[in-house]
C-alpha cells in the first residue's frame, strides 16, 4: 500500500468516525424521543432530579434528554408549571419548552360551593396550592377588611364561572385574580340595579344565595326574587327555609341531611333564622350562580308573598298572595311529605 493510499484510508476512517459522532449528537438533539402525549406538572422549587424522574417514563431514551438538558443549562433554569408534551417531539423541543416556562393554561371552574371551605377544596383540585393554604388565604382577615368583606360575606367575592389561570398560581395570586373578576363583574349598571332594589352588593349576593337554594329552576328565580323583595320592602320576615337549614348545618355540621324543616327548627337561635329575624342574614348561605344574581337585579314584579313546593311539579313552586291561599298549598305539600315518609 502506497503512502498516498494510507493517507486516504486514514481520512476516510476519520470522516466515518466524524459522521458517526455527528449523527449521534444529531440524534440526541433532534430525534423523536417522547413516546406519548402526556401532561407534565413541575412543582414550585423543583430540582432537575425531580423533573427527570417525572419525564423519564415518557421518553424512549431518557439519558439523551439528560444530556441535552445539561448542554442547554436547563438544570439551572427550571420553571414550575403545567406542560403538555406531544408524542414524537425531540429533546431540543422539549428542553426549549421547559426552559421557556410557556406552560399550558388551566381552565379553572367552580360553581355553587356551599362554604368557603368547599370552595378552597374545589380550587385545590385544579391548581398547585393545597386546600389549607388556599383556605387560610381566602379567610385572611386583613384582606377581607381592606376590601370591605367579612367572614360571613367572604364567599360572595367569588363569581361562579370558568377562568384561565396557570397551574402554579399561588393562593394569593388566585385571590387577587378573583377580586379583579369580582370588580369587573359588578359594573356600574349592575350597581345601579342593586340600588334600585335598595340593596348593597353584599345584600344582592346574600339574597341571591337564598333564591339559589330555594329553587333549581332558573326560569323561576326572578319570581322567587320578586317575592322576597316584596317581603323586604314591607318589612316582613323572609321566612326562607334554606336559611333554617343553613343555621342547622352550622350548629350540627355540614354533613347533616335535612329534607324537611320542622316547626321546632324555626326556633333555632341564629342570625340566619329568617323566621325570627327581619331583613337579610349576615351573609350568603351558599355561592349563588350568575342566574340567581341576575334574578335579584331583574326581579319579576308581582303581588306574591308566599310560596310552597308545588306537589304537581316539584321543580316549581305554588305562589300565593294571601296566607289563606298559602296554607292550602302548604297542607298539600306537608301531606305529600308524610306520605313519602320524609320526617327529617
Amino acid at each position: 500500500m502506497t503512502k498516498k493510499r494510507i493517507i486516504l484510508a486514514i481520512i476516510a476512517i476519520l470522516l466515518i468516525v466524524g459522521a458517526t459522532i455527528a449523527y449521534s449528537f444529531y440524534s440526541k438533539i433532534f430525534a423523536s424521543n417522547i413516546t406519548e402525549d402526556t401532561t407534565l406538572y413541575i412543582p414550585t422549587n423543583s430540582n432537575f432530579e425531580t423533573v427527570f424522574e417525572q419525564v423519564s417514563p415518557f421518553l424512549e431514551n431518557p439519558s439523551s434528554f439528560k444530556w441535552v438538558a445539561e448542554k442547554k443549562n436547563y438544570p439551572n433554569v427550571i420553571k414550575a408549571g403545567k406542560y403538555d408534551l406531544k408524542k414524537g417531539s425531540n429533546n431540543n423541543d422539549l428542553v426549549n419548552l421547559l426552559r421557556s416556562g410557556k406552560q399550558t393554561v388551566v381552565k379553572l371552574s367552580f360553581n355553587n360551593q356551599e362554604t368557603i371551605e368547599k370552595l378552597a377544596g374545589r380550587i385545590a383540585e385544579q391548581i398547585e396550592p393545597d386546600s389549607i393554604t388556599i383556605l387560610n388565604t381566602l379567610k385572611d382577615t386583613s384582606f377581607l377588611k381592606k376590601n370591605n368583606f367579612t367572614s360571613q360575606t367572604a364567599l360572595g367575592m367569588y363569581i361562579p364561572n370558568s377562568y384561565q389561570i396557570y397551574w402554579n398560581t399561588s393562593a394569593e395570586k388566585f385571590r387577587a385574580k378573583m377580586l379583579n373578576e369580582y370588580e369587573k363583574f359588578w359594573t356600574s349598571t349592575k350597581k345601579e340595579k342593586a340600588a334600585q332594589q335598595n340593596l348593597t352588593i353584599n345584600e344582592v349576593i346574600t339574597l341571591a344565595s337564598i333564591v339559589q337554594k330555594e329553587t333549581a329552576s332558573v326560569s323561576e328565580r326572578p319570581k322567587v326574587a320578586g317575592l322576597y323583595l316584596n317581603r323586604l320592602r314591607d318589612k316582613w320576615p323572609l321566612q326562607a327555609d334554606p336559611t333554617i337549614i343553613f343555621a342547622l348545618k352550622q350548629k350540627h355540621g355540614q354533613h347533616t341531611i335535612i329534607k324537611r324543616v320542622l316547626l321546632k327548627d324555626l326556633e333555632i337561635n341564629s342570625k340566619y333564622n329568617t323566621y325570627k329575624n327581619t331583613g337579610l342574614p349576615p351573609g350568603p348561605i351558599a355561592m349563588p350562580d350568575i342566574s340567581s344574581i341576575s334574578a335579584v337585579l331583574n326581579p319579576e314584579k308581582h303581588d306574591y308573598y308566599y310560596m310552597c313546593v308545588d306537589v304537581n311539579n316539584f321543580r316549581e313552586h305554588a305562589f300565593a298572595k294571601t296566607l289563606a291561599q298559602h296554607n292550602r298549598n302548604a297542607v298539600k305539600y306537608q301531606r305529600w311529605l308524610s306520605q313519602q315518609g320524609v320526617n327529617r
